[in-house]
């Protein structure tokens, strides 16, 4: 009977009686669970079927893995605030866990390149990733619980993040997929901020300001914006890396629908940096485009570039036009530190540091200063000083051992990925987009000075997977040359070379 059913389509087979009888049987059952589960229940069925859908991509393509993780850097500190007590936070790491999971059993049967993860960028993420294992015998460590925790952002996902993106995005179109996800979550971070300054907080955003985020997100009466990223510094920041990477990619790819995204994504991203009132973000597009000027041996640009920085600082320092905006007003006090009370602080904090880790070549361990820190060990004594910096953070937890070891890491970054791009890859418009990954890394790395944003989300994902992509840039610059000679778009998701 049931053979009967197996040449038939799908139309067919869904017309013959036993299947009619399959379906009424499982409608019935459905509609008794539901009747008995109540709309929880009917909810929780409805999600099955796309969850379903949704792994069974996964599994068939790891790729997919990845860009779920760049999608919850953006949104999984935000969906806290509205679903409360779940850690979306750690979601990422299972995200990850999953796609190496994904990848070892969609390549079972298949010869794997690990020649693409053969490279110094993996050997630098195992080597920080070994630092902070060995911070777990810190005998100034107060909790390991912390270690834990604070960790993941620090090293975890660098090492887990860049061997994968250098085994299944190592071709044109991931990276395009890449910076469109990019593009697209920037403007939506930008919208929502747009909305909390002009319309309000919502009830949950309001709830969250009422019992932790006011008093650093509400000063002399004006709301630091802050959108669904974890607060207004994170969100300055990386909307300052969307903006230089934005306009710069636009300045440089082709076609006519690429160039009026990346134009809006760096539109978006300039204006949310400045509505979110983080004065350190204001370094992003300025070392950002700096480095991109060099990158391209233009000097004639550069010292155009370097008059228009003047420029800038002039209007901030010098004068007090915009005054009666609170974003400028704000910003204007990053150019104008003797008038500025916050970091006068931030240099008398250092300055306790100092003294404090005078005798602590590896500090007091991963997770005892900052947030973590005021969570599982309030009696500690970095607990009770603000970092602020990343790299003061890093110093603080890993002492100077570990910040002279991270500080060699991402200048050997920053070395090689810029010779790379200016001595070995050939093609122009490649050249120009991955000079504006690079540009959003340095751009992180200045703001990183005044915030702690480099190892938070999504700031630490975003950059951990442009490494990989400058780092493949030569092997990408062969496959950009084939599709042209090809007569192919290098910007295409239906290139299967």
């Amino acid at each position: 009977m049931f053979s009967s059913l197996k040449n038939r389509t799908g139309a067919e087979k869904l017309q013959h009686p036993i299947m009619i009888l399959l379906l009424v049987a499982v409608a019935v059952a459905l509609g008794v669970i539901i009747a008995k589960g109540g709309l929880i229940i009917a909810m929780a069925l409805l999600a099955l079927f796309p969850a379903i859908i949704y792994f069974n991509r996964f599994l068939n393509d790891p790729r997919v893995g990845l860009y779920t993780v760049v999608v919850l850097g953006f949104i999984a500190i935000g969906l806290t605030r509205y679903i409360r007590n779940i850690p979306f936070g750690l979601t990422v790491d299972g995200i990850l866990v999953l796609t190496y999971i994904a990848v070892f059993f969609r390549y079972f049967y298949e010869k794997v390149n690990w020649s693409q993860i053969n490279r110094d960028l993996v050997y630098l993420a195992v080597a920080w990733f070994t630092f902070s294992m060995l911070q777990l015998f810190n005998p100034e460590a107060l909790s390991r619980t912390a270690w834990f925790y604070a960790m993941r952002g620090i090293s975890l996902y660098m090492l887990l993040l860049i061997p994968l993106a250098l085994l299944v995005l190592n071709r044109l179109r991931y990276l395009y997929i890449f910076l469109y996800l990019w593009g697209i979550f920037s403007i939506l971070g930008t919208l929502k901020g747009l909305q909390q300054l002009y319309l309000g907080p919502d009830s949950a955003e309001q709830f969250w300001l009422d019992t932790v985020g006011a008093v650093t997100h509400i000063l002399f009466g004006e709301l630091r914006v802050f959108s669904f990223f974890s607060d207004a510094g994170q969100f300055g920041a990386a909307q300052g890396a969307a903006g230089v990477v934005g306009l710069l990619v636009a300045t440089n790819i082709k076609g006519t629908h690429n160039k009026v995204f990346f134009t809006l994504m760096g539109f978006f991203g300039l204006w949310g940096m400045m509505i979110s009132g983080t004065r350190g973000a204001m370094i992003v597009p300025m070392v950002g485009g700096s480095t991109y000027i060099l990158l391209r041996k233009n000097f004639k640009a550069f010292f155009i570039g370097a008059g228009v920085l003047a420029v800038v600082y002039a209007f901030f320092a010098y004068t007090y036009i915009g005054q009666s905006n609170s974003q400028i007003r704000r910003m204007r006090t990053a150019f104008r530190p003797d008038e500025d009370q916050s970091y006068l602080v931030r240099l008398e904090n250092r300055r306790i540091l100092s003294v404090y880790l005078a005798s602590k070549p590896f500090g007091g361990g991963i997770g005892s200063a900052g947030d973590w820190g005021k969570r599982f060990s309030p009696q500690g004594f970095l607990s009770q000083v603000a970092t602020d910096s990343w790299y003061v953070q890093i110093w603080a937890e890993q002492g100077i051992i570990g910040l002279i070891l991270h500080l060699f890491i991402l200048s050997y970054i920053l070395i090689k990925g810029s010779f790379i791009l200016m001595f070995r890859v050939k093609e122009p418009e490649l050249r120009g987009v991955l000079g504006a990954l690079m540009a959003g890394f340095t751009g992180i790395m200045g703001a990183s000075y005044g915030n702690g944003v480099l190892g938070q989300m999504p700031t630490g994902i975003l950059i951990y997977t442009s490494w990989a992509f400058i780092f493949m840039s030569q092997q990408l610059d062969r496959e950009y040359s084939f599709l042209v000679s090809k007569g192919l778009s290098p910007w295409s998701i239906k290139n299967k070379t």
